[in-house]
């Protein structure tokens, strides 16, 4: 998730740990052991693009940076804050909680997640929540500013706490209960359609969880879609973009090929724009593909010259308007005439 997010939700559990015996550092600690594990943005400094793209969120957020910066950090605070009555069995389960709703909660992005390095390389993505989720966040929003506000020892701040980690909790159960809905009626539309796939993920198109992308892999290439919570009909409408395998023979800079294509898990297509080469992530979605079918994809890396800043970004702010926000507004209400936004 974005780093405000994790900040504010890292705060609440500060304050179920240790708020009645810390006050408000305890909500300083929780924000910073919960951000702790995104310090990785440092390795952008002597990583290229490609490579920058596998350490994020890699190492730092494995199981065993996670018990090694828990032990080092429960030490810290544990002395900083002599003389005081929380043992370091508390600071440790304390910040192993913290670090582990980090880790835990990043995995249900699309980015993926490297919980086993540096012993496996793969990355877990379970793709049900988008990184960015207002209705996410907002709870533990709330509640972190109301905890700045009241007074440490009156009795509102437990109901404030949990406020700030159960409703965000709920959320991401019900983007979980949303995401097998969507597959089912998607692996439907497939198998209606006599689309045959080696392979298939959807995700959640930006700031909601009601529409959802999905993508299908065949031999040649891949089949890009959208459907809504609020569909009804079956028939589900596909478009299709050839893999383009053999504009990547003659890449030069074939070890920079060979982790985006890791980073990718195959999800990826070679297009030219411009005259340039492009290797496009499909994993990211598209820019404003509700309203475009034939829309790039928002992971786009140039494989001919190194503009490739913010990578992962770009695409994401890229193509937004009044008209594209109107469009994702009306393609969330659903394929029934009378429900759509006018």
């Amino acid at each position: 998730m974005d780093s405000l997010t994790h900040i504010v939700i890292g705060a609440c559990i500060g304050e179920a740990f240790a708020g009645k015996k810390l006050g408000k550092k305890a909500m300083l600690w929780g924000a910073l052991v919960q951000s702790f594990p995104d310090i990785d943005f440092i390795a952008g400094a002597w990583l290229n693009p490609a490579e920058n793209l596998l350490a994020h969120r890699g190492f730092t957020h494995s199981l065993l940076f996670a018990g090694i910066a828990v032990t080092l950090l429960a030490l810290l605070a544990e002395r900083l804050h002599r003389p005081h009555n929380i043992s370091l069995k508390t600071w440790i389960l304390f910040f192993i909680v913290e670090m582990l709703v980090h880790i835990f909660i990043d995995g249900f992005n699309a980015y993926g997640i490297g919980w086993l390095e540096p012993f496996s390389h793969h990355r877990f993505s379970f793709n049900a929540i988008f990184v960015i989720d207002p209705f996410f966040s907002i709870w533990a929003g709330i509640a972190f500013l109301l905890l700045l506000i009241i007074k440490v020892h009156r009795r509102k701040r437990k109901f404030w706490w949990k406020f700030g980690v159960m409703l965000p909790a709920l959320y991401l159960c019900y983007c979980c209960i949303n995401k097998i809905k969507i597959d089912s009626a998607i692996k439907k539309t497939f198998s209606a359609e006599h689309i045959s796939y080696t392979n298939y993920f959807s995700t959640t198109t930006p700031f909601n969880n009601l529409l959802w992308y999905t993508v299908a892999e065949t031999d040649s290439g891949f089949y890009v879609g959208y459907r809504s919570l609020f569909d009804e009909q079956l028939r589900m409408q596909l478009h299709f973009f050839p893999r383009n395998e053999y504009l990547l023979k003659n890449v030069s800079d074939q070890a920079a090929l060979q982790n985006l294509k890791r980073f990718s898990k195959g999800f990826y297509t070679a297009s030219l724009q411009n005259d340039t080469l492009v290797f496009n992530d499909l994993r990211f979605g598209q820019i404003a593909g509700w309203q475009n079918a034939d829309a790039p994809f928002a992971f786009h890396y140039f494989l001919q010259y190194s503009d490739n800043a913010l990578v992962v970004q770009r695409g994401r702010f890229a193509g937004w308007s009044k008209g594209s926000i109107a469009a994702l507004l009306e393609r969330i209400s659903g394929d029934q005439p009378w429900r759509l936004l006018k």
